[in-house]
């Protein structure tokens, strides 16, 4: 019998968000679907916090699905009887209250628990446990409104919680710090302050979870240059379209490659993510960005600890590379998530 699938996209708080969500989620309905092995139904949380059950995830599909309260929603869940999900919603409550949500509905779900996710959005929190796990970070400090810096430049400012690169910047001198602050203070209240770590290189490795191993995945590596492009922002991320709505920015090849596996940077940056992953408590997979310095040592960055099994989602062009297809890394994720052999 197939199982019954929820795909939980969207966002209660933010249109950015949930559009965001919407994007991938869609793609991931078509590139996973096998009615063999899976039946797939589709839940929506609007902006507001409003639920609906559209029959795909187009925006004429939202708009004509009947809107529902959080209550009328929850019992609407219950009568499906799902038998797994994939959260797929990307702001905070989103990755935390809405999968403590499926905890209390006793749905199992695909991907990290709500306290990992809380750990890994909060960048200043993610780095002193991973720094405690004996892995490289900056010198770093965080900054409430008010408070000024005591970091040497150069440094890099970044809102504390905040996706996507949004209101990070670069600061040489000083006297940038002003600019730096009230563009990060726009996107967060409290304000990372980290130690600018010269390049080297940037690269994100991930790791997937299967039958008690923990599969260190080729590296993802982005395209930087100390001159020209010392950090990456949010415009390397997500940008517009003409038409509206949004579109990926960062997965061509003028922006991102994979990592010959043969490069001597592999193993040792895989060691890195892996003591990574335990310290935070991740589970089924995980993503992890490092910059490399000069002498080829990784220093944490942040942690990515979601994967919307999209056919653009970093996990899975890694995986691709490995030779594990989506469909392969889904039923894998799955698996893991029913606590069972992968079929």
């Amino acid at each position: 019998m197939a199982l019954r699938v929820l795909h939980l996209a969207g966002s209660p708080v933010s249109g950015f968000y949930a559009d965001l969500s919407r994007l991938y989620a869609a793609d991931a309905l078509v590139a996973v679907a096998d009615p063999d092995l899976y039946e797939f139904v589709v839940a929506y949380v609007a902006p507001g916090g409003h639920w609906c059950f559209p029959t795909d995830l187009s925006p004429e599909a939202i708009a004509a699905a009947p809107s529902m309260t959080l209550g009328e929603a929850l019992h609407h869940l219950a009568s499906w009887e799902i038998d797994v999900a994939l959260p797929q919603l990307f702001c905070i409550p989103g990755m935390t209250s809405y999968r403590a949500l499926l905890d209390v509905l006793a749905i199992p779900y695909v991907g990290n628990t709500p306290d990992a996710m809380a750990l890994g959005a909060h960048k200043a929190r993610a780095r002193a446990v991973v720094a405690a796990a004996g892995v490289n970070v900056p010198a770093g400090e965080v900054l409430r409104p008010g408070e000024r810096p005591t970091i040497a430049t150069p440094s890099v400012v970044k809102p504390v919680d905040a996706d996507n690169s949004l209101g990070i910047g670069l600061v040489r001198e000083p006297g940038e710090y002003d600019d730096a602050l009230a563009a990060a203070f726009e996107h967060a209240d409290e304000v990372l302050v980290e130690s600018y770590v010269e390049l080297g290189r940037e690269i994100r490795v991930g790791l997937v979870e299967r039958d008690g191993e923990l599969i260190g995945l080729p590296l993802e590596e982005y395209s930087v240059d100390p001159d020209t492009k010392p950090i990456r922002d949010h415009a390397d991320k997500i940008g517009a379209v003409a038409e509206g709505g949004l579109k990926l920015m960062a997965k061509d090849a003028e922006h991102a490659w994979i990592v010959d596996p043969t490069d001597p940077l592999t193993g040792r940056a895989q060691e890195v993510a892996r003591r990574c992953h335990r310290a935070m408590g991740a589970r089924h997979y995980s993503l992890f960005d490092f910059r490399i310095d000069q002498h080829g040592e990784p220093w944490f960055l942040e942690a990515g600890l979601y994967c919307s099994f999209a056919r653009t989602s970093v996990v899975a062009v890694m995986a691709a590379a490995a030779g594990l297809d989506l469909p392969e890394l889904f039923a894998t994720a799955i698996a893991e998530a029913l606590d069972r052999p992968v079929q």
